[in-house]
């Protein structure tokens, strides 16, 4: 199987790593030219187009100024690594054995408003540019028409090179609209985890983000090869629920 999450907007490019072992992200040459675009925005403009605010909006002019290739340990850091929301809690990489690191290679996919799709050894630099972004450029009005069937085609890719039957869909919707389904050469499921609340079971986003992380992180310890064998997640008190959930989406309740 393959799995897809979605990155996150806190990162953290303090904390020292040490890594054996590193890749570059595949899709930089679609990179670089949104990288050009943004630098052409002023501050007040970044801060309308990301809806942030001012004091962001100059960090991330300053982050898309200082962007350059190539991608070094000196510059750069392991996605997986970089990325520190709720997702990343959930998933906890920092104490992946090497054997689990390179599961995680395998099988692990990160959708990026600025790099298009990432593998979780993937350098790269700090960066804001969230998927649902409305930036103008020579193919669209957003980032879901500039990056159109290229997102989909290298998970395709993925999909045949390891022989998958099944994408494991642990992204957000805001990232898994720039997955053209129809055209998806494995069978998609989509895990829900829902949340009970005063006797209704209800999906909080808080909550629903480290659960993406956690499953993708049971995923890769268990290093579990049949989709099946994921309705057994039982992490923090989920469990599977036959009655809510249908052929594409199961659903984990707590």
């Amino acid at each position: 199987m393959l799995i897809v999450i979605s990155p996150s907007k806190k990162l953290d490019f303090d904390k020292n790593i040490t890594v054996n072992d590193y890749s570059i992200p595949t899709l930089l040459n679609y990179s670089t030219e949104l990288i050009e675009k943004l630098r052409e925005c002023s501050i007040n403009e970044l801060t309308k187009l990301m809806n942030i605010s001012y004091g962001l909006a100059e960090q991330n002019l300053e982050r898309f100024l200082m962007w350059k290739i190539p991608f070094t340990l000196n510059n750069s850091k392991p996605a997986v690594y970089a990325f520190n929301g709720e997702v990343y809690t959930g998933l906890n990489p920092s104490d992946f054995t090497n054997e689990e690191i390179k599961t995680a290679q395998q099988k692990l996919r990160i959708l990026s408003g600025l790099y298009g799709v990432i593998r979780p050894l993937d350098l790269i630099q700090p960066y804001r540019l969230e998927m649902g972004t409305k930036l103008n450029t020579s193919k669209g009005k957003n980032l879901y028409e500039y990056w159109g069937n290229i997102i989909t085609e290298e998970i395709n890719k993925e999909i045949i090179k390891n022989k998958c039957k099944h994408l494991v869909n642990l992204c957000s919707n805001e990232y898994f609209k720039a997955i053209k389904e129809i055209n998806i050469n494995a069978k998609i499921i989509t895990p829900v985890f829902k949340q009970q609340t005063n006797g209704v079971y209800r999906v909080l986003s808080f909550y629903a983000k480290k659960a993406r992380g956690l499953m993708t992180r049971y995923i890769i310890k268990n290093n579990i090869e049949n989709v099946e064998h994921i309705k057994a997640f039982d992490i923090e008190g989920y469990s599977f629920s036959p009655q809510q959930s249908n052929s594409q989406q199961w659903v984990f309740l707590r």
